[in-house]
């Protein structure tokens, strides 16, 4: 129960990863800020604010949802002190919340590229900055950024280059930050799956057979989990692979994890 007591501030956690992240720590006991901007069922998406909060207290942890658009700086410090307020300080932040689109560039409209740069680059930057002073004073305090190993090869830009640069612009906050926060004692490390993760963003962005190759959202809630039980001191500023991550952790049965046990999986984005 490492986490129990422990406040948890995730973005993006009303489905995917960023649910399954909120409810591994729950299990802890945890105090969880779901934070997201789905507050009403969608016609699509599974998944509220509301509903993950339910999730999280049936799971032995403690909610709080708050809607939140992360590219609003003013919401965002606003939502960081009503947690800090709610649960007496912040002592985890997972940047998840991200937005896709893999196209090229003639065929990425201008209002997607300022969304992915809103969400993945401003939201990580805002929502860090926001929760630094809070973590500074925390138990334990872990900056988690969903996003890639920084790869500066061309075949990662060239079909979709506007994509690349946004979620690069997470993992450069993680080389960056780790470095800055150090001497603050505030770990800032990235993960991201070794897998293609069945999620909402790969149902809609990729073939049928892409998903059914790939593993569940628990995987990189597992390997989260891990991490953020990580001295802060001594991990920090690593671009962590979930399933290095659970090798690590002495797993070795993954096939729980697969959407289809036993069938080839698909490597996800900017691995080799």
């Amino acid at each position: 129960m490492a986490l129990n007591g422990k406040t948890v501030f995730i973005t993006g956690a009303t489905r995917g990863i960023g649910r399954e992240i909120a409810l591994r720590c729950a299990r802890d006991g945890a105090n969880i800020v779901v934070t997201g901007k789905t507050a009403d069922p969608h016609r699509k998406l599974a998944g509220t604010i509301h509903s993950v909060a339910a999730e999280i207290e049936a799971a032995g942890g403690r909610a709080l949802a708050l809607q939140l658009d992360v590219r609003e700086a003013d919401a965002v410090a606003a939502a960081v002190n009503r947690a800090a307020d709610a649960f007496g300080g912040i002592d985890v932040l997972v940047n998840n919340a991200s937005a896709i689109a893999l196209a090229d560039t003639l065929h990425t409209p201008v209002r997607r590229f300022d969304l992915m740069f809103g969400v993945n680059v401003r939201g990580t930057f805002v929502c860090s900055q926001a929760c630094i002073p809070y973590l500074a004073k925390g138990a334990n305090p872990h900056i988690l950024n969903v996003a890639p190993p920084l790869s500066m090869q061309a075949r990662w830009f060239k079909e979709h280059v506007a994509y690349t640069m946004a979620k690069y612009g997470m993992s450069m906050c993680t080389l960056g930050m780790s470095a800055e926060l150090a001497a603050h004692g505030v770990a800032v490390n990235s993960l991201w799956p070794r897998t293609t993760i069945a999620t909402a963003a790969i149902e809609m962005n990729f073939p049928e057979a892409i998903l059914k190759a790939s593993r569940k959202p628990a995987i990189v809630a597992d390997a989260a989990y891990a991490i953020l039980n990580r001295d802060c001191r001594a991990a920090t500023g690593n671009f962590y692979i979930d399933e290095e991550v659970l090798r690590e952790e002495g797993v070795t049965e993954f096939d729980q994890y697969a959407v289809t046990p036993g069938q080839k999986l698909y490597t996800d984005l900017f691995l080799d």
